[in-house]
């Protein structure tokens, strides 16, 4: 490539502080150094994350920042020591890493790894080094991957090489919120054929999670939303009944238990919300049901009465719905080339980077599924 070793400018939307509109402004993208690859970023979906550090988590040192972290593209240029990768390869960015060094690499109980961002500053939701400038300023990179933007350089760890034959303004919802929600379902919950579910919030990873329990086999996928809107949409991925709770005088939890005996066998929370997570912990059953922790806060501390879990009930939480990162979301994307899970589905509007903010707006109202943002032309 013309670029390769050379400073590229290019297009990207910057967070340049708390609870502000994102601006589209020219930046610089330094060359990948050692072990680095810079991508061209064709698709990216805005995702929930995205306006949480925006306007909830709201960490001064956070920036500016460029956001983003779910994201398709193709390899522009590789650093000094990058073998796996080279120039044209289809690649999703990750915001898990998977060096297959570490210890939690090595342990296939988690997908965690020691490297990466996450492992140092997982508050301000990015590191200290960062390839991006902007008048002169540096721009953090938002999750170690930063979408919102024509060109991004990551650490080869944190990308996944997949099929060249994959959609990239489709396949790119595998790079969080798809993954997210089915892996919950498949690897974290281990959901059981013939078993009862329940699924809170249907956003994109909620939608994703009940599509995760059918294709695990649940007899009864119950969705629960207080959009209504969202029901004929969780249909689609195989929701069997949807509970609103706001049509209903008393806990949630309760209308669950006397729906189910006593409890669902699964429950997952993906929402964000420390209220709802125990909700659904006390819309499992006794005994055996499993409840899990999707969605992604860090502003309170949750609660739950010990008997809940002494009884029986287990809590865990999923981060990236379990998969190891570079082996996970090139099998998704085959899956999905194989026609064995939906992702079209998910997408409701298409919209260009210029476009960002209007797309922020769509999320914030709940009018969307997922967003695409064409980023580059391929």
């Amino acid at each position: 490539m013309a670029t390769a070793g050379k400073v590229i400018k290019c297009k990207a939307a910057v967070a340049w502080a708390p609870n502000k509109p994102l601006v589209i402004e020219e930046i610089e993208v330094a060359p990948p150094q050692a072990n680095e690859v810079r991508i061209k970023i064709v698709a990216t979906g805005l995702c929930h994350t995205d306006l949480y550090h925006l306007f909830e988590g709201m960490h001064k040192d956070g920036f500016p920042a460029v956001l983003g972290h779910e994201g398709a593209g193709i390899v522009e240029s590789v650093g000094p020591g990058v073998t796996e990768f080279q120039p044209g390869d289809k690649v999703i960015p990750l915001f898990i890493s998977q060096c297959q060094e570490c210890r939690f690499c090595k342990n296939p109980k988690t997908n965690q790894c020691d490297k990466g961002w996450a492992a140092e500053r997982y508050d301000v939701m990015a590191l200290d080094d960062s390839r991006f400038t902007c008048k002169g300023k540096k721009v953090l990179q938002f999750m170690g991957t930063s979408t919102f933007s024509e060109y991004t350089v990551i650490n080869q760890i944190a990308v996944a090489k997949i099929d060249p034959a994959a959609p990239l303004e489709k396949v790119c919802l595998f790079g969080c919120g798809v993954c997210t929600g089915f892996g919950a379902a498949v690897n974290t919950a281990k959901v059981e054929p013939g078993s009862t579910c329940a699924v809170f919030g249907l956003g994109a990873v909620g939608l994703a999670a009940v599509m995760g329990c059918k294709f695990a086999g649940a007899k009864r996928i119950i969705a629960v939303d207080v959009n209504p809107d969202k029901f004929e949409k969780a249909k689609v991925f195989g929701a069997t009944e949807f509970v609103n709770p706001k049509d209903h005088n008393k806990p949630i939890s309760q209308v669950l238990a006397e729906m189910t005996d006593g409890g669902v066998d699964y429950s997952l929370e993906c929402v964000g919300n420390v209220g709802v997570m125990r909700s659904a912990l006390e819309s499992c059953v006794a005994g055996w049901g499993v409840s899990v922790i999707v969605g992604w806060t860090d502003m309170h501390d949750f609660a739950a009465r010990p008997l809940q879990l002494i009884t029986g009930r287990t809590w865990k939480g999923s981060l990236f719905g379990g998969f190891k990162s570079k082996d996970g979301v090139p099998k998704m994307v085959k899956a999905y080339l194989d026609k064995k899970v939906k992702l079209d589905e998910f997408i409701t509007h298409h919209m260009t980077l210029a476009q960002i903010n209007d797309g922020i707006e769509l999320m914030k109202q709940g009018k969307c599924i997922r967003t695409v943002l064409s980023v580059s032309p391929q």
